[in-house]
């Protein structure tokens, strides 16, 4: 696994000497996540290609926040 971060390593190693069931769990929940991350990053990189062509407009973060808050009731 040349060029993976020690960190992953160690944790990659780790979950090789739990059981196969977990291991896949594990992998599955791993993988999920990095798709989240993957799609974060798109949507950040699609906002500011947005934001450098001129698009952005001034935003009410209290009036968002609060919107946010009510869609969540």
């Amino acid at each position: 696994m040349a060029g993976v971060v020690k960190t992953l390593e160690q944790a990659v190693d780790e979950a090789a000497s739990l059981p196969e069931a977990d291991q896949e769990q594990i992998g599955q929940q791993l993988l999920a996540h990095i798709e989240r991350l993957r799609q974060l990053r798109d949507e950040i990189d699609k906002g500011l290609r947005s934001l450098d062509a001129g698009k952005g407009h001034p935003m009410d973060v209290d009036a968002f926040l609060a919107a946010q808050r009510q869609g969540r009731r």
